[in-house]
């Protein structure tokens, strides 16, 4: 235990370091250097307490910080130099692997504030599995899934467990392999979807999947329109199976406890927050899984 906190302050070093030089060239060698370690030795520790390579961590970190400039009306090839790559194609080309669409697509779904600074003792006691990203900020249409409604009591207040782990049919999949069999949906993944709009009413939640609407619903297969909503998106870190629940547990708290206290968001209540499951949390598929939190945001008033 003595040592892991030694590593995770020596680590957190380094992260500050990244953060106070993000604009500059750093290497693998200069970074390790400050802490002693030979870069190959660090770079393991590094990935093995972050879940991301060194280097990438750093390529990670420095488009998180392009996103700011990027939502305030800075050019996509000033931003791209600014932070160390050499040409536009260069830096569209790590943007789009890193969030998935081009810049050009992505200005308007960018956070509205700088990231926030990394505090890996305290991920560390969420149990998050690493480091939690910024999310992706994206604007989404009504849609409409059909699936089982559960019940849980004794729902914590700060709402960090996820919603399914310990419900009957669940955990082995009865109901995911019903819902797929009877209602046939064009895309693949699972929702587990907050119904409840405060702690009094209790704690419901909707399992379900997409639907087209046009299908006729068995007995105990409830559909619901999701409403337009802006959500922001949180991949848990990949962990393997056996730190899934938990990563998701310590993720749902860095949300509540860190994210939202310092960023230019709050939750809209209008909406529904809810997890999603697809393939890249099939465990015999992937060595490392993860999932997604999407929940339902809106600006903080100003007054």
């Amino acid at each position: 235990m003595v040592r892991m906190i030694q590593q995770l302050l020596l680590l957190q070093r380094v992260i500050d370091y990244i953060e106070d030089h993000i604009k500059e060239e750093l290497s693998a060698e200069e970074l390790a250097r400050m802490v002693g370690y030979s870069p190959y030795h660090f770079s393991r520790i590094f990935h093995k307490q972050t879940g991301y390579t060194l280097m990438d961590y750093v390529v990670k970190r420095k488009l998180q910080f392009a996103l700011y400039e990027l939502v305030n009306g800075k050019k996509i090839i000033e931003i791209g130099m600014d932070y160390g790559f050499e040409t536009h194609s260069g830096f569209t080309k790590a943007f789009k692997k890193c969030f998935g669409s081009p810049p050009s697509l992505y200005k308007e779904h960018c956070p509205t504030s700088l990231p926030q600074k990394l505090d890996l003792m305290s991920l560390h006691q969420k149990n998050t599995g690493g480091i939690v990203l910024q999310p992706q900020i994206v604007r989404r249409s009504a849609f409409n899934v059909a699936g089982k409604i559960f019940s849980i009591e004794n729902f914590p207040s700060d709402r960090n467990v996820p919603a399914f782990w310990d419900q009957e049919g669940l955990t082995d999949g009865s109901i995911e392999t019903y819902l797929y069999e009877v209602l046939s949906p064009k895309k693949h993944g699972e929702y587990c979807i907050n119904l409840s709009r405060s702690l009094e009413e209790g704690c419901r939640y909707l399992f379900a999947v997409d639907y087209d609407g046009e299908m006729s619903l068995p007995d105990g297969v409830t559909a619901t329109r999701i409403p337009e909503a802006t959500y922001a998106i949180f991949r848990t870190p990949l962990v393997e199976v056996g730190q899934f629940a938990t990563a998701i547990k310590g993720t749902w708290r860095y949300i509540l406890e860190d994210w939202f206290p310092h960023s230019s968001y709050e939750v809209d209540e209008e909406g529904f927050d809810f997890e999603f499951y697809d393939e890249h949390c099939h465990y015999w598929d992937f060595k490392k899984i993860y999932m997604e939190i999407h929940i339902p945001i809106k600006e903080k008033s100003r007054e």
